[in-house]
């Protein structure tokens, strides 16, 4: 494939450009190979300004609103994953990288390229990369090797998503994980958009405690909503005391148009829905229906969008996670979101929320928050969990041997006929690490 890649790279850049020349690439990596162009980036080597260096760099660093959410971004994707080849970068609205992070060596080497903190490496000053194209459409991306417009680039792979202010849907910046080919990784990109999520969160939070602050006697007009879906069938809203059960369709529209502040279009929201195709006329129903079931709370115009906040018990648990507060995560998280939904947005976010979740237990060294979700119906099978318990207790104690012996036994039906136990404990050990993500010790293949 990365042959392939290289040779349509070379013809992009040389010759004619049909569909069947181009075959390939990505729509969304071509598009951006087109935008570079256009902007006149140099193919052959990346050169991205660097306009904000030493003093000024750390004032605007300091300033800057995504600043406190730093340790939320090094908890959930760099801790622990020095040695893992990977780097962290947080970039603003225009692309500017404010802060890298993490592999030394790797960090060495992308900034012979000129990935270094203050260089603008949006897509008019860099070419295709991944924060350049999420910033430039908005959306979650992976950039894989010689997907990069100019290749000195392309020796490296990345994942990004944008981070957006949860009450004005303004874009603040872009989250970026890069290295070799790990960083482009289907479970990497999930914990990208779960850090961002968790951002997010913490956004809000502030947010509202800054309004409370300045009117403290005014009711606040924050959360007058919140909507339940964890662990439940069909959803339901909270609104004024009074408890109003939902249909699962209303439910996934309002989580999904809650996660989504600035509004969707109808043709978003119909991919968001059904994983096949599902009509406008369809949508506009559905979305008819739900108006007349929660009234002003939905807007009445085009995007679709909500006319008032909501808040959601998934906000509940990543704010708790972004506090480090592993215990009141488990607490607050009922159980996977609208199980019974096959939404496709909606099955992104209950992916996001576990691997969220299960990243900060794979970390974190709460015996109790531990116990509580191996003893819940979502963590029982986790061999994960259990096998932090086993490293977080002391050896030989009864909580070491209660969770030594649930390893055992959660080995021993992995692993079915003797013939297969080798197998069976790789397997395991890559569904740990893909559970803990690459901030853990090793990687899935380096896993004991």
């Amino acid at each position: 494939m990365a042959v392939d890649l290289r040779a349509a790279h070379e013809r992009f850049l040389t010759g004619p450009t049909g569909p069947a020349r181009l075959a390939p690439v990505r729509r969304v990596v071509l598009d951006s190979w087109l935008r570079s162009r256009r902007s006149g980036v140099d193919p052959e080597r990346v050169s991205p300004p660097v306009d904000l260096t030493g003093p000024d760099l750390a004032a605007y660093r300091r300033e800057h609103v995504l600043a406190p959410l730093m340790p939320i971004v090094r908890r959930l994707l760099l801790d622990g994953a020095e040695s893992d080849g990977l780097i962290i970068a947080l970039a603003d609205e225009t692309g500017r990288l404010l802060w890298v992070d993490g592999d030394r060596a790797v960090r060495r080497d992308v900034e012979r390229v000129g990935f270094v903190a203050g260089a603008r490496w949006g897509e008019r000053d860099a070419g295709t990369n991944a924060p350049g194209i999420a910033l430039a459409t908005d959306h979650a991306v992976q950039v894989f090797g010689a997907e990069h417009f100019t290749r000195s680039v392309q020796q490296w792979s990345c994942s990004a998503a944008p981070v957006h202010d949860p009450v004005t849907g303004r874009t603040l910046g872009v989250l970026d994980v890069t290295g070799r080919d790990p960083a482009a990784s289907p479970q990497m990109l999930r914990l990208v958009r779960a850090t961002v999520a968790a951002m997010e969160s913490e956004l809000a939070v502030r947010a509202l405690r800054s309004l409370l602050a300045s009117s403290p006697a005014d009711p606040a007009p924050w959360p007058t909503a919140r909507l339940e879906v964890l662990g439940t069938s069909s959803g339901a809203l909270v609104r004024g005391g009074q408890r109003q059960p939902l249909t699962l369709r209303h439910a996934e529209l309002l989580l999904l148009l809650g996660a989504r502040p600035r509004g969707t279009t109808g043709e978003e929201l119909a991919a968001l829905l059904h994983p096949g195709t599902l009509s406008a006329v369809t949508v506009r129903a559905e979305v008819s229906r739900l108006r007349r079931a929660v009234g002003p709370l939905l807007g009445p115009s085009r995007p679709y969008r909500l006319a008032a906040p909501l808040r959601t018990d998934v906000d509940e648990v990543r704010q708790r996670l972004a506090r480090a507060d592993v215990a009141g995560a488990v607490e607050a998280y009922r159980g996977p979101v609208l199980p019974r939904s096959q939404a496709p947005g909606v099955q992104a976010l209950r992916d996001e929320l576990a691997a969220e979740l299960r990243t900060a237990l794979g970390r974190s060294t709460d015996v109790g928050a531990l116990e509580a979700w191996t003893l819940s119906p979502a963590g029982a099978d986790d061999w994960a969990a259990w096998r932090r318990l086993v490293q977080v207790q002391a050896e030989g104690s009864p909580g070491w041997l209660r969770a030594r012996a649930h390893v055992d036994v959660l080995d021993r039906e992995l692993a079915g006929p003797p013939a297969r136990a080798g197998a069976a404990r790789t397997a395991a050990a890559r569904i740990a690490a893909a559970r803990t993500g690459p901030a853990g010790r090793a990687t899935p293949a380096q896993r004991p």
